[in-house]
């Protein structure tokens, strides 16, 4: 612990980086433990400004802050009220003026913006209540799932997290806590405003209820990049969940092989007799953690072509109704911790980008390019949008996206991938901010057609520039 703390707070100053490992900083980490604390923690920031930062899961530099402070809200992980009668949860915990959250026609959970989507299954699984939307980890808190607007595999049916934020506790730059409504300007602008409008205390949340904690899996192939959009646009309206794994390796008539896994979760009468009389138990497996150092070349072409090979063959061209874990369905790599060493020291670049449909042209061309580059990723997946929410720097649009894992280290990547921008671009389309740690600032606007009021609306509420991150300096947010 460095002497340099406010309040007495648990503080230090250390190398933070996204979890790609591409673009380390230095900055003071300071640990809020009440909301008292954070208020001193935002008041205390210094000429540099801070950022909130949970559990470390944006894949570049958007929890970063070189320089100046950065706030781990880790440590505010309270539950404070569950409400599973339907009625809507009251209250303002963090001290604002608190009001109803209105509309709500199922459980609620309202509760710390630093309690991850994990201890959330861990507390409501077992009470019949599933988060309504998570991303690829579970290992994300509250505040950074309405902060990046995380979406998931159920985007076409239920949208981004922050449809079902009824409201939240924000701390401004000024010290004060605001509880914040859906619907007003404040809360668009919060909802995927990546930490810039100020720091999320807590949130009231709907839930979505479950009879098991089990789902039921179709799993097919499809043969080419056609094959898979052909078969999500005619059936993907039957499942709330859908994905597709993509060989971004494949060339010439195999272009764009994948193997598509769609769900839900399981009724009680799909499950064999001996496990329905625990059809609510949580407990996903484990391996043992990555090493620390692994060689930089290990998921060179050649071998992640092996795998993408053995993965396509070993996938069953059709199987309906198998019974899988959640955390298998959706959280596959939370099994091994620290998976993220497995690229080596250079770590690698999480790249998402979105394309609205008619412009499925620009889709194949992107295929093309990745396939003929010969990108050696693994962890390639392709889903469809449905309905964007209001936040103004929200990344879901009705479209396709499409997001891969590359090594940093791969020669010429940086001029690749700003080939591929400013193709992404001239669709109309855009890339994610929570994966991004390297797009050039020109083409942000053209992305994100509500920048402007964006930023008007920091200028307003945010005049000393308190809040602020490595992300939002190199693209002027």
């Amino acid at each position: 612990m460095s002497g340099d703390t406010v309040a007495d707070m648990p503080a230090e100053t250390v190398s933070v980086t996204g979890w790609g490992r591409t673009a380390p900083s230095v900055a003071r980490v300071v640990r809020p433990r009440s909301y008292e604390e954070a208020v001193e923690a935002v008041r205390g920031c210094g000429r540099r400004g801070g950022i909130a930062r949970g559990l470390g899961r944006a894949y570049g530099d958007a929890a970063q802050n070189a320089g100046g402070a950065v706030l781990d809200m880790t440590g505010l992980d309270r539950i404070h009220v569950i409400d599973t009668t339907g009625a809507s949860a009251t209250g303002s915990p963090a001290g604002g003026a608190g009001s109803p959250a209105r509309g709500a026609a199922c459980g609620t959970v309202l509760c710390d913006a630093g309690v991850s989507l994990h201890r959330l299954m861990e507390v409501l699984l077992p009470l019949g209540w599933f988060v309504p939307v998570t991303p690829g980890t579970r290992y994300v808190t509250v505040g950074g799932a309405i902060g990046a607007d995380i979406h998931g595999k159920n985007h076409h049916v239920s949208g981004s997290f922050s449809r079902h934020v009824l409201s939240l506790d924000l701390l401004t730059a000024d010290g004060q806590v605001r509880t914040v409504e859906r619907g007003t300007p404040l809360f668009d602008a919060t909802a995927g405003g990546m930490g810039l409008t100020g720091v999320i205390l807590s949130a009231t949340v709907r839930l979505h209820p479950v009879e098991t904690s089990l789902m039921t899996v179709d799993t097919e192939r499809a043969t080419d990049l056609d094959d898979l959009m052909a078969r999500l646009t005619a059936t993907d309206h039957r499942y709330r969940y859908s994905v597709a794994w993509i060989d971004l390796l494949a060339r010439g008539a195999s272009t764009g092989r994948s193997v598509l896994t769609r769900g839900d979760h399981a009724p009680l009468d799909a499950l064999p007799a001996r496990t329905r009389r625990a059809p609510l138990t949580f407990r996903p497996g484990q391996l043992p953690a990555a090493p620390l150092h692994m060689p930089d070349r290990l998921l060179g072409r050649a071998t992640v072509g092996l795998f993408n090979e053995l993965w396509y063959r070993k996938a069953p061209r059709s199987r309906t109704g198998e019974l899988q874990k959640i955390s298998t369905f959706f959280h596959p790599l939370d099994g091994v911790p620290h998976w993220n060493r497995i690229y080596g020291r250079s770590g690698f670049v999480q790249y998402q980008f979105v394309i609205g449909y008619g412009k499925e042209d620009a889709l194949r061309r992107i295929v093309r390019r990745i396939s003929g580059r010969g990108c050696p990723s693994f962890l390639a997946v392709l889903k469809r949008f449905g309905e964007g929410d209001p936040g103004w720097l929200s990344f879901p649009m009705p479209g396709w996206t499409l997001a891969l894992d590359i090594p940093a280290n791969l020669p010429g990547l940086g001029g690749f991938l700003d080939e591929l921008d400013e193709e992404v671009a001239a669709a109309d389309g855009r890339v994610y901010l929570a994966k991004d740690s390297r797009l050039r600032p020109e083409l942000i606007a053209s992305m994100y057609p509500r920048l402007g009021d964006f930023r008007a609306l920091r200028a307003e509420l945010d005049p000393r520039g308190v809040f602020v991150s490595d992300l939002s300096r190199r693209l002027n947010l």
